[in-house]
């Protein structure tokens, strides 16, 4: 039987992915706008087209980039609680509300991108990652 916490986790994967592609599918048209070559230009570093390409088109690699940050931490610690048995009923809750909350923040971003707005999610899904770090540690301490 596996652990409720493993839903979130599959699920907030899939979205990151989902995130890859938007990305994709709205930049690649704006290089050719922009006049850049793909086939003979070199890698940079992240955000070396800011101010290249149109804000909008970038908005949607950041929050990309974003959601391969943070929620390094979210898989480590539903990992922790899937194994020490504890993945399930307000922790999956919690995890649920961590990847809900990613997912507005993405569609914030990506779109209107009102960064008081975008903290206020950060932030509530924050709060979140700490309540499920707590827990994990809670959960290793009693076993």
């Amino acid at each position: 039987m596996h652990s409720p916490i493993l839903a979130p986790v599959v699920a907030l994967v899939a979205w990151t992915l989902v995130m890859l592609v938007w990305a994709i599918a709205v930049r690649i048209p704006e290089f050719g706008k922009a006049g850049i070559d793909i086939n003979s230009v070199r890698g940079g570093k992240p955000g070396g087209l800011d101010g290249i390409l149109p804000d909008q088109a970038q908005w949607k690699m950041h929050n990309y980039i974003h959601l391969t940050e943070q929620p390094v931490l979210f898989y480590a610690i539903c990992g922790v609680l899937a194994v020490t048995g504890t993945g399930g009923g307000f922790n999956a809750i919690l995890a649920w509300s961590y990847v809900g909350l990613r997912v507005v923040h993405s569609f914030v971003q990506s779109t209107s991108n009102i960064i008081k707005l975008r903290f206020a999610l950060f932030a509530l899904s924050t709060l979140a990652l700490m309540a499920l770090t707590l827990h994990a540690a809670l959960a290793l301490a009693w076993h």
